[in-house]
């Protein structure tokens, strides 16, 4: 039986010191200079997209998607932020913030690969399974996953020479580390 998604759709401003960051978040490099212009941009223009949050038992709300702007609005010194809140369970709101920075193409392959991983231990599914639920196809999704078979040293190399997904994937086939 398929979940069914309480979702606000009103917009509603929340006091940014009542927000938790998601404890599912793929990105893990998030790059000042890129924050620092969005904060701008955020105080010439305002927010364009509301951050998605959903409430926790404490009264309090968990980002589920938007952990940029949310921390560009904090650079801009601002105190409130606009927000829709959502009813969704862990699983849910780990797949959604997935899939929003999936369809950015924000995320490094190696930080989408992670994420993907994740989101698959979660729901305690097979990659059949996973890569239906995300709108992809199984071997796609393998595709993505293989990459983390690199060792440290290499994924270091091909996120700092911003290598795509395809290229990681090639180094796999090479025979030893120094190549």
């Amino acid at each position: 039986m398929k979940e069914k998604i309480k979702k606000q759709t009103d917009v509603v401003l929340l006091p940014l010191d009542t927000i938790s960051p998601s404890p599912f978040q793929a990105r893990t490099v998030f790059k000042e200079d890129e924050i620092k212009k969005l904060a701008v941009s955020i105080l010439q223009n305002g927010l364009l997209q509301p951050i998605s949050v959903r409430g926790t038992v404490d009264g309090r709300y968990q980002l589920i998607a938007g952990e940029r702007r949310l921390r560009a609005c904090k650079m801009a010194g601002m105190s409130c932020i606009p927000a829709i809140v959502w009813t969704v369970d862990d699983e849910r709101s780990a797949a959604l913030g997935l899939l929003e920075n999936i369809q950015r193409e924000q995320l490094n392959p190696f930080e989408q690969a992670r994420a993907l991983r994740e989101i698959i231990k979660l729901w305690d599914c097979t990659q059949e399974v996973g890569a239906h639920r995300l709108g992809l196809s199984q071997s796609a999704l393998a595709n993505k996953l293989r990459i983390l078979a690199l060792s440290a040293e290499q994924e270091r190399i091909c996120t700092e020479a911003n290598l795509t997904e395809r290229h990681a994937r090639a180094v796999l086939r090479l025979e030893d580390e120094e190549q």
